[in-house]
């Protein structure tokens, strides 16, 4: 009898605690699909959005300033286009801004890195008869890095092709064997 109670309440217990980290899951996920008061959007082409999800942190610096509200797939292009809400703070961004994804670590999740860079003009928030990703380009950053699959990375090192060897002649190798001394630098000895 004793038994079937403390069974009852561990089962009780785990109930709630699941219960809780549901909660929890929710309360964020609802958060993360509203945009940011004083927020505007602007997109991003990336050709893998691995571990990038809605409600993504995108940073400048370390820094919160957005995050990203809609991921679709260009299927024409074969791209990712990443939907982002950036604090109005911002902006005027120049043109020649970047867009990377990176780990947070090896066990943590991605965010979307913002770099600001020289350009010849702005990215311009589209308009009201604008689209984003739509032919006037307005709101889009052009220069992306998609993300890096880490176990693909290290496989390649495991097994060997990503040690950059490739079999050519290394540096104190001579890759001419007629043994002329032409362009050679003079011995000071002679």
């Amino acid at each position: 009898m004793r038994e079937s109670i403390f069974e009852t309440l561990i089962g009780a217990a785990v109930v709630v605690v699941a219960g809780v980290f549901l909660w929890f899951a929710l309360a964020r996920g609802g958060e993360a699909a509203s945009a940011p008061s004083g927020s505007v959007e602007i997109g991003a082409r990336f050709s893998s959005v691995s571990g990038v999800d809605r409600g993504t942190d995108v940073r400048m610096a370390g820094v919160k300033v957005g995050t990203v509200r809609a991921i679709k797939l260009d299927v024409d292009r074969a791209e990712a286009l990443v939907t982002m809400a950036l604090s109005k703070d911002l902006f005027p961004l120049e043109d020649g801004a970047s867009a990377r994804i990176q780990a947070e670590g090896l066990l943590g999740g991605n965010y979307i890195s913002l770099e600001p860079g020289p350009g010849f003009g702005e990215i311009e928030p589209c308009g009201e008869n604008q689209k984003l990703f739509g032919d006037s380009g307005c709101g889009e950053i052009l220069y992306t890095q998609g993300s890096v699959d880490l176990l693909t990375l290290f496989a390649s090192f495991a097994n060997g092709s990503g040690s950059g060897s490739g079999g050519a002649a290394s540096d104190t190798e001579s890759s001419d064997s007629s043994g002329s001394d032409e362009g050679a630098y003079p011995d000071p000895a002679e």
